[in-house]
């Protein structure tokens, strides 16, 4: 009965020590895996955070090109406005020139 004690004892120490390695081995296998996440994790923020920086220079220069392309169709209309102005104050001039003419026609005829 001592034999078999001895071996139980042998196979039980050797048991402990296998599974205190495979749990070390464990434990350093999931002690990268967390290190890997944390490194995807770092990196995935640095890419939104530079995502976040180039979308907002992106507006503020669509800002700048929107307030140009404005101040160029203010422009734009203030000149063909004072286009129109200037035909609307001698198109009275105009249309009386054309009545005397169809008047003097009406005359002769």
């Amino acid at each position: 009965m001592s034999i078999i004690g001895i071996i139980l004892g042998t196979i039980a120490i050797g048991l402990f020590i296998w599974l205190k390695k495979d749990q070390k081995m464990s434990n350093l296998l999931h002690k990268g895996d967390l290190e890997a996440a944390k490194h995807a994790y770092e990196a995935l923020m640095s890419n939104f955070n530079n995502y976040q920086v180039n979308n907002e220079r992106k507006v503020a220069e669509l800002d700048k090109e929107l307030k140009v392309l404005k101040n160029k169709t203010h422009q734009w209309n203030k000149v063909t406005n004072n286009r129109i102005d200037k035909i609307n104050k001698n198109l009275p001039n105009k249309i009386k020139g054309v009545m005397g003419m169809i008047g003097e026609i009406n005359n002769l005829g």
